[in-house]
């Protein structure tokens, strides 16, 4: 039985994901589903870098304003969430495309990881963290410990491996119904961190210093409020900093999440990036669309 045809395109911050989302779900007859875990939040846009009023009309946008300020979202709200907007876009014929730079938020998705209930999700995410701390040789000896065999002794399958021991049925992959298809996009790094600066300087012009306040007026303890963009301005507000100091944090701190998104895709996901520099980077891109979405395997 053929699987329904899933795309995602992934990348670190200011890479140009909208733009080029857009541009393919207007090609492909696709629908857009937010991956991004700060975007679901309402009343902030610009710290966000949401899809603009004009974008979303061009194509229908999932999963952007689908919490108030005061609420949380976890990878289990994602999973659930997005698995149903992929089968409301899927029945209407259209093809979902899942755009964003939360590296859980998608693997997880693609993975079809079973979270757990709410009551398990925070006990799930400490024993990740903790985890991820371990080295290499401490991990395998926790492996051993459990007496635990693993057909390949890497970090990811090791920490999944000890994830199932400790949850059991909870964490256990179910077989994907969809087949997934990841677009990559990176740059060379001096370039992407020039975007992201530039980016920063046309946030500041649009207002990001409001929405900064708006939080730390009235939203200081939201899970959004901690998002870089909008807590290295707190400092300044408590007038320990100046503005300048701030708005180079949100750079610097930009750029150092650019870093670690792309060390999630590659080490996480296996993701074969596309340089957005390259002089026929959008041929590419749609050789690679078709040639997934002509596959009938």
């Amino acid at each position: 039985m053929t699987k329904n045809k899933i795309l995602i395109i992934a990348g670190p911050t200011a890479v140009g994901k909208t733009a080029l989302s857009i541009d393919i779900a207007q090609k492909y007859n696709g629908e857009i589903i937010n991956g991004d875990s700060q975007q679901v939040y309402q009343e902030v846009h610009i710290g966000t870098a949401k899809a603009t009023e004009s974008e979303q009309a061009a194509v229908r946008h999932h999963l952007i304003d689908v919490r108030e300020l005061t609420e949380t979202f976890s990878a289990h709200d994602f999973v659930s969430q997005a698995n149903t907007a992929i089968a409301d876009i899927l029945s209407r014929g259209k093809l979902p495309i899942i755009v964003g730079g939360t590296g859980l938020y998608l693997q997880s998705l693609i993975e079809g990881y079973h979270l757990g209930g709410v009551g398990h999700h925070e006990e799930m995410r400490a024993l990740r963290e903790e985890l991820e701390l371990l080295t290499d040789d401490q991990l395998f000896e926790r492996l051993d410990a459990h007496q635990i065999e693993i057909p390949e002794l890497n970090r990811r399958r090791a920490i999944r491996a000890l994830e199932i021991a400790q949850f059991g049925e909870q964490l256990e992959n179910k077989k994907s119904d969809y087949d997934y298809l990841i677009i990559g996009l990176n740059t060379e790094r001096q370039v992407l961190y020039e975007r992201i600066n530039h980016r920063v300087e046309l946030m500041m012009a649009a207002g990001l210093l409001d929405e900064a306040k708006m939080l730390y007026e009235h939203f200081r303890e939201a899970q959004v409020a901690r998002a870089i963009g909008y807590k290295e301005f707190f400092p300044y507000f408590d007038g320990q900093i100046t503005l300048q100091a701030a708005v180079d944090a949100v750079k610097q701190n930009s750029r150092r999440y650019s870093k670690r998104q792309i060390t999630w895709f590659k080490n996480r996901m296996a993701v074969d990036f596309q340089d957005i520099l390259a002089p026929d980077f959008k041929e590419q891109v749609e050789r690679k669309i078709e040639r997934f979405l002509d596959d009938k395997n």
